[in-house]
C-alpha cells in the first residue's frame, strides 16, 4: 500500500467522517486544525483511496489536493534577520510552504552577513542537518554569493535550494559547489509577496523544493525505512501520554525518515526507545533516538531495512 501526501480541506461539519474514514483505509493524519468555519487536515492515505475519499467528501464541501509538501521539515536559512537583509522573502516563503503541508524553521547564522567573515557555525550546522532540505536566502549582489557560498554550505549534508537575487543561469555559474536546485530573482526587497508576480516566484521556489524531495524519496524507496515516520507518530500518541501536554502546534514532526519529539530528551529518550512498535520489536531496535540540537527536543532517525532487516 502506498501512502501519498494530501490536504484535505472541508467545513466543520461532519468532520470526523473524514477523520474515521482515513484512518480506517490505514491512513494517517499528520496535522489537522480549523480556520474559521473549515477543518485543514494534512494526512497520509493510500493512493488507490484518493477518489473515494474525493467522493465521500463532495457532499460535505469538501476537497482532496495533492501537498507534497506534508511530512518534510524544511529549514529556512537567512543571512540574517537585521535589516540589511530584510527577510521579507525567507518568512514570506516559509510562511507558504507551511500552508501547504511542510513544517519550515527559520535559521539565521550568527555569522551570516558580510563576506569578510560570513560562515556557519556546529551548532548551526547540525540544526541545519536535522532537517529534510535546507531552502539558502542569499541577497542581490553576486560577487556576494560567490564568495559566502563555500563557507555557508560547508558540511551541510541535506539537499541545498539556493534563492537569490541574480537570474538561475548565474546562480548555476557562481555557486560552486553546485547546489541541488536554484531559484533567481528572489532577493531583497522592502516588502511583502503580495503581487500575482511575487507569489509566482514563491510557487517557483515550492516546484523547486518538490523536485528535489521527490529525488530523495525514490532514493528512500529503494531502501525503505523499518517504520513508516507517520505510522511511528501514531504510536507515540498512543503510548506516550506526555506527548499531549505539549503546547507546540506540533508535538510530534513528521521528516521523511524520522521524527521530532518535542519532549526532553534526558526523560523521555528511554522511554521512546522502550516504546513497543510490535510483540517483541521495539523503536530502539530500528532506529536511533538522539538528542536534538535545537532546544532539548528528541530526534528519531529511523534505519531502513538494510541495516534492521525489518518492516512493519
Amino acid at each position: 500500500m502506498t501512502l501519498v501526501p494530501v490536504t484535505y480541506k472541508g467545513g466543520i461539519h461532519q468532520r470526523d467522517v473524514i477523520i474515521d474514514l482515513i484512518e480506517d483505509l490505514g491512513g494517517y493524519i499528520v496535522q489537522k486544525y480549523m480556520v474559521a468555519q473549515e477543518v485543514v487536515l494534512q494526512a497520509f492515505v493510500p493512493r488507490d483511496d484518493i477518489e473515494l475519499i474525493t467522493r465521500i467528501a463532495k457532499p460535505l464541501f469538501g476537497e482532496i489536493t495533492e501537498s507534497p509538501l506534508v511530512g518534510t521539515e524544511i529549514a529556512v536559512v537567512s543571512m540574517s534577520l537585521e535589516i540589511h537583509h530584510l527577510p521579507h522573502p525567507s518568512c514570506d516563503f516559509a510562511e507558504y510552504a507551511r500552508r501547504i503541508g511542510a513544517k519550515t524553521n527559520m535559521v539565521s547564522p550568527a555569522r551570516g552577513p558580510g563576506k569578510r567573515i560570513s560562515t556557519i557555525n556546529d551548532e548551526e550546522r547540525d540544526v541545519i542537518n536535522e532537517h529534510d532540505i535546507a531552502v539558502f536566502a542569499f541577497g542581490n549582489f553576486e560577487t556576494c554569493i560567490e564568495h559566502k557560498w563555500p563557507h555557508m554550505r560547508r558540511g551541510v549534508e541535506v539537499p541545498i535550494i539556493v534563492m537569490g537575487g541574480p537570474s538561475e543561469e548565474t546562480l548555476r555559474r557562481i555557486v560552486d559547489p553546485p547546489a541541488d536546485g536554484y531559484v533567481g530573482s528572489v532577493g531583497r526587497f522592502m516588502r511583502r509577496t503580495k503581487e500575482a508576480e511575487e507569489i509566482g516566484k514563491l510557487d517557483e521556489i515550492v516546484a523547486e523544493v518538490t523536485r528535489v524531495l521527490e529525488k530523495k524519496r525514490e532514493q528512500i524507496a529503494k531502501d525503505p525505512l523499518s517504520v513508516a515516520p507517520a505510522r511511528l507518530m501514531e504510536l507515540i500518541r498512543e503510548q506516550v501520554p506526555a506527548i499531549h501536554e505539549v503546547t507546540s502546534p506540533t508535538p510530534l514532526t513528521v521528516q521523511m525518515a524520522g521524527l521530532r519529539v518535542k519532549l526532553p530528551y534526558d526523560t523521555y529518550a528511554e522511554e521512546l526507545r522502550r516504546l513497543e512498535l510490535e510483540s517483541g520489536i521495539r523503536l530502539g531496535d530500528l532506529a536511533d533516538v538522539v538528542p536534538s540540537r535545537m532546544r532539548d527536543y528528541i530526534l528519531v532517525r529511523i534505519r531502513p531495512f538494510s541495516e534492521t532487516n525489518t518492516v512493519i
